[in-house]
């Protein structure tokens, strides 16, 4: 579901000469990360360590990762570096769905000072669709936001005069990049490319927790919440296009897939201004919940539920029993599931569907069929919300799943290593959606 830069403190402990075996003990330390023995790899932190990062903090942020990216496959290749008395040791390892870079700092006495896990896609063959002319259409990079937090993006516009119709798409939970890039798939691409072949310019980029995953510790990481992580980034984006002179400003549109369709209600009651909105497996329950049925859903999917998928079940639950219980503090120290007590006290009681009915604006709902992150029960309450919305409309597929996929029988995590395309039936209900509005505005 999540996973964040986790960025854990490195010591400038003196000179020193660095042990013998940082790669061996480093590799050691990760077969413990992979057992789920926290705490044999908490053993090896130095005191500055062990205070910041004691063991459930470690049990969440590891459990976070394999949430997001599935177990370690391989630990990769390893590199090393020495400086100021402290060697780092960096596997460049390959998770199921993504690659990940962990890195390991040691004291010259064998004791780690610091830990970093850095997520990032490798580049991997995307197939462009059937359905796609790139005659009809150019690329033009932008860039979203100012200051710190400038974020790369890509505008497509299509070929013509205009004033054209245009979406800013907002990604899923993660540090997604613009196409929102998982294995070789690239849905936001998809999206893109075939709206503008359709007339319709799409305005995607890369997300905070994506870019600027190196600004996003300390004090910032421990006060994140979705307002500085997806919603205030969404709203310059929609600023941007209306500065275009080939863009029709009041046809401006959102496009929210998953935790970004969540988010949706959050996003257009703060600008009055948008169109209309498209939520694509929005979430509609809290998010930790979504994580335990998740989780529940992977284990359960061989028929089999062994001692150690019991014990990340275990370990998950009791996570969320300390994000819903009311004793939960803004000020608490320790991440859950890679964000702090601010994000998860920000979600609280958030009902996104029911939040869409202030909306007021058109709102087009679609789900996948096969789709285990978001279930149906939860696009059935964005209809049974927004079915008196002038404009609402939903559609269901039910051969796609979470990322609007095809495929046949139950989904699973390897799937989504399967090369593949948003089928062009959905491309053609979001352009039809959006050319039919005209006649609903007021």
């Amino acid at each position: 579901m999540r996973f964040l830069l986790a960025l854990l403190l490195v010591c400038s402990l003196g000179c020193g000469v660095a042990f013998s075996e940082p790669v061996e003990l480093a590799g050691q330390l990760v077969d413990l990360l992979v057992a789920h023995d926290f705490a044999g790899v908490t053993s090896h932190f130095d005191a500055q360590m062990a205070e910041f990062l004691p063991v459930d903090g470690l049990t969440a942020l590891w459990i976070g990762l394999e949430t997001d990216f599935g177990p370690l496959q391989e630990k990769g290749e390893v590199t090393t570096a020495q400086q100021d008395g402290i060697t780092g040791v960096r596997f460049k390892s390959l998770f199921e769905r993504s690659m990940v870079r962990i890195s390991f700092f040691f004291t010259s006495d064998e004791k780690v000072a610091g830990l970093m896990l850095q997520p990032g896609e490798e580049p991997l063959p995307w197939e462009t669709p059937a359905y796609v002319d790139e005659s009809k259409f150019r690329e033009e990079e932008v860039i979203v936001g100012t200051g710190k937090w400038q974020l790369p993006g890509t505008l497509t516009l299509p070929v013509g005069e205009g004033p054209f119709s245009a979406v800013v798409l907002v990604q899923g939970s993660g540090p997604h990049d613009r196409d929102e890039t998982i294995g070789p798939n690239k849905p936001f691409k998809d999206l893109a490319w075939g709206l503008a072949c359709r007339g319709i310019a799409v305005l995607r980029y890369d997300k905070r927790t994506y870019c600027c995953a190196g600004r996003i510790i300390g004090d910032v990481e421990r006060t994140l919440t979705v307002k500085e992580e997806t919603v205030d980034d969404a709203l310059l984006a929609v600023a941007l296009l209306r500065t275009r002179p080939e863009l029709d400003a009041k046809r401006l549109f959102v496009l929210g897939h998953s935790l970004g369709g969540m988010l949706v209600p959050r996003i257009g009651l703060q600008d009055g201004a948008i169109r209309g909105f498209i939520v694509m497996a929005g979430v509609d329950r809290p998010l930790e919940d979504a994580i335990t049925a998740q989780n529940k859903y992977l284990t359960e999917l061989d028929g089999t539920v062994d001692e150690a998928e019991k014990q990340s079940l275990a370990a998950i639950a009791d996570i969320v029993a300390e994000i819903k219980s009311p004793e939960l503090k803004p000020d608490a120290r320790q991440p859950l599931f890679s964000n702090y007590a601010p994000y998860w006290l920000d979600l609280r009681d958030y009902q996104p569907a029911e939040s869409a009915k202030a909306l007021k604006r058109p709102v087009l709902v679609l789900q996948g069929g096969r789709d285990w992150q978001v279930s149906q029960e939860e696009f059935n309450r964005w209809k049974t919300a927004l079915e008196g919305n002038k404009g609402f409309a939903a559609r269901l597929y039910p051969s796609l799943n979470h990322l609007f996929l095809p495929g046949e029988g139950p989904s699973s995590l390897e799937e989504y290593d399967i090369p593949g395309n948003i089928p062009e039936e959905v491309i053609a209900d979001i352009a039809n959606w959006i050319g039919e509005l005209p006649a609903l505005e007021e």
